[in-house]
């Protein structure tokens, strides 16, 4: 199984691992994708005030220009690690057993702007880059990455793949026969509405339940048993589609 997070904003500093070798990352077809865009993002570091307009910081942001300029030198961490935030807090890698810690690196992935996708245990440095972020010259980043990342994440089909991946991440590289997670709320009257704030902190207890399992995930139907077992509650949409569903 594999399930395929969506990344965050935020992500943890320094690290222990040696600088950012691409060719030591998960995915090796998505290295020449990976190097064209980390060499425009360190190029584009070199004007500041462009970077902040491209990606979207503020001025007591500036400092993730810093992250961007220092790509290649900077130490890394594994990327279950660097990403931080609401759903990696309800994740809580930190805390996991030995046992279920070799799970979480085995089964878990994240999705990224900039590496495509990297699992758990992949060493990656801070940076900033946002899935609807525009580079000089490179147009959509969607428009970099497809085909090649759909081509990469089609080739696991021996895998079941659950893809927790927000919208924007997800239209860099759709996953074929991925099963897909929604969050509702439930109001007494029945009606339902899709939940925004605390939707990643949702997906990270369904991340957590899934990674703690000695279950084996086969399909919708043992999907939803492992997250009710976690004690959420679960409907089944259809073959592909789970429905979480909250008060």
């Amino acid at each position: 199984m594999l399930i395929v997070l969506p990344p965050s904003e935020t992500k943890s500093d320094g690290g222990r691992g040696a600088p950012l070798d691409l060719t030591t990352l998960s995915f090796p077809s998505l290295t020449p994708v990976r190097d064209r865009i980390a060499t425009a993002l360190v190029e584009l570091a070199d004007d500041p005030a462009r970077s902040a307009a491209v990606l979207g910081l503020g001025q007591r942001q500036l400092g993730e220009v810093d992250r961007n300029a220092a790509l290649w030198t900077s130490a890394t961490r594994p990327a279950i690690e660097r990403y931080t935030g609401v759903l990696y807090d309800a994740l809580g890698v930190g805390d996991l057993t030995r046992a279920s810690r070799t799970k979480a690196d085995d089964r878990l992935a994240v999705g990224s702007a900039l590496f495509g996708v990297v699992r758990a245990r992949d060493q990656i440095p801070a940076y900033r880059l946002s899935s609807g972020s525009k580079l000089p010259g490179m147009g959509t980043l969607a428009a970099q990455w497809k085909p090649d990342l759909t081509e990469a994440l089609a080739g696991l089909d021996d895998e079941v793949v659950v893809d927790l991946r927000s919208g924007g991440y997800r239209s860099l590289g759709p996953i074929p026969g991925a099963m897909d997670v929604t969050v509702l709320t439930e109001a007494q009257d029945g009606s339902r509405s899709v939940v925004s704030h605390f939707n990643k902190h949702h997906k990270g207890v369904m991340a957590r339940s899934l990674v703690t399992t000695r279950k084996r995930v086969r399909d919708i139907d043992s999907l939803a048993a492992v997250v009710s077992d976690g004690g959420q509650r679960t409907e089944i949409a259809s073959a592909t589609e789970l429905i979480i569903l909250t008060d």
